[in-house]
């Protein structure tokens, strides 16, 4: 979502990386750039106001640091101050003393409410909670039916009365079920609308009020753009939410309306929603999503979601025949289809620090892994397991059939693989691997 704004401020601070003494007028041209950076990306304007200005008092002020050069001092002002305007740190969830703890879902229809229900669910179940869902959209029955789909999907119960009780009503009673089951964390979702009206408003205020939930977040999907900022500011005043979840992250938005909200809202962002999978559901972390912009990675995420694939075990094992370069397709195989659970493509090479400049303008995407794996998928276990077999022309035309591929195409995975495996090979050797990655030494 922040590739264009990612370019457009590491364009403008590429001036300025490398200087060793920084000019007002450098200061001035690199600010001025940002500004513009940011307005074309939907942020909105009192924010980048305010934003350039923070900036330009700190790089023209009397912060040094002995480490960085004042170049770099520049960059890092400009981290810090997008990771301060997302909202600093992030804001995990907080627990009820006596449970169930309680959230409540409000926002329009289409912004990802009862998809974010299913997230919220399953991401509270993996911190060891019980979770249950209330359907209180009395308006859709087909949101009844996706919540109920959902439920059966990560087997997690879901109340629902229909579309005939107030949604009030419906809260309550789901609340006592809940609490008589033994549930100790419950969900509601509420009913959006196609746009904002006095009545939806009216309604959140009686469900709030019956059931006095623990916390309310907005579902707010970052596509809207500047539209999402009205949207925020209006349920601030009548749902008065205590914080955020930001879906469609991983969409080709440009990414104003999650620069824009923590500021204009004061109420944090804490949960960002990245893709269609349910668990594609996570805490936001505002510094990491500031290096993610800046072209610095996340390697912090990366590693996270690499360990909750793999256990360290099997890592280390994996790593050690990497590094030794006796790596098999059915290895290989193992690790895209680990890689493939973490997450879009994309959006993982672009925790990688400073690969997602070395990629500009290169197209990646989840369909050549199929690519890959469908040619894997058609080799012979002892073909997968012994890549010298692969030699053989009449093998090659066999798994191009099966898989749909061209025999150049298998020729070409097999010539990369073998290029792959010499490389780790003389890496091993030498002792370097990938820092902080389980099983890879790095010295």
């Amino acid at each position: 979502m922040f590739e264009t704004l990612g370019e457009r401020l590491n364009t403008a601070l590429d001036g300025v990386r490398g200087s060793g003494n920084l000019t007002e007028d450098q200061v001035k041209k690199v600010t001025r750039e940002i500004r513009l950076a940011l307005l074309e990306a939907d942020v909105n304007y009192g924010v980048v106001k305010e934003f350039v200005s923070n900036v330009r008092e700190r790089a023209t002020g009397a912060e040094v640091s002995k480490a960085l050069s004042p170049g770099q001092q520049v960059v890092k002002i400009v981290d810090e101050e997008l990771a301060n305007l997302m909202g600093g740190t992030a804001h995990k969830l907080t627990f009820a003393s006596r449970p169930p703890t309680v959230v409540m879902l409000a926002g329009l229809n289409g912004h990802g409410k009862t998809t974010t229900a299913g997230k919220l669910a399953l991401f509270v179940r993996k911190l060891g909670k019980s979770p249950y869902l209330i359907a209180c959209d009395t308006y859709r029955p087909a949101a009844i039916d996706q919540l109920q789909q959902i439920g059966r999907e990560l087997n997690v119960p879901v109340y629902t009365e229909g579309t005939e009780p107030t949604p009030e009503d419906i809260a309550e009673r789901g609340l006592k079920a809940a609490r008589d089951g033994g549930y100790d964390f419950v969900i509601v979702d509420t009913a959006g609308r196609q746009v904002l009206d006095a009545d939806m408003m009216e309604e959140l205020k009686r469900v709030r009020g019956r059931i006095k939930p623990h916390s309310v977040m907005l579902v707010l999907d970052v596509v809207t753009g500047q539209n999402a900022v009205e949207v925020a500011q209006a349920f601030q005043e009548y749902a008065d939410f205590d914080g955020m979840v930001l879906t469609k992250l991983d969409g080709d938005a440009r990414g104003g309306a999650a620069l824009s909200v923590v500021k204009v809202t004061g109420r944090p962002v804490r949960f960002a929603s990245e893709g269609e999978k349910m668990s594609e559901f996570d805490y936001f972390y505002p510094d990491r999503m500031a290096g993610r912009i800046l072209g610095m990675g996340d390697v912090l995420t990366l590693i996270e979601k690499a360990e909750q694939q793999m256990d360290q075990q099997e890592a280390e094992q994996q790593g050690k025949k990497l590094m030794s370069g006796k790596l098999t397709f059915e290895d290989f195989l193992q690790q895209m289809q680990m890689i493939k659970k973490m997450g879009p493509l994309s959006s993982l090479l672009g925790m990688i620090p400073g690969l997602g400049k070395q990629l500009q303008g290169v197209e990646i995407s989840d369909k050549q892994l199929g690519r890959v794996e469908a040619m894997i998928t058609s080799m012979t276990a002892q073909e997968r397991r012994n890549p010298k077999l692969l030699q053989n022309p009449s093998r090659t035309r066999r798994i191009a059939r099966g898989s749909g591929m061209t025999q150049q195409d298998v020729k070409n995975l097999v010539k990369q693989f073998n290029e792959m495996q010499k490389m780790m090979k003389q890496m091993g050797k030498g002792g370097k691997g990938f820092p902080g990655m389980p099983g890879m030494p790095f010295r």
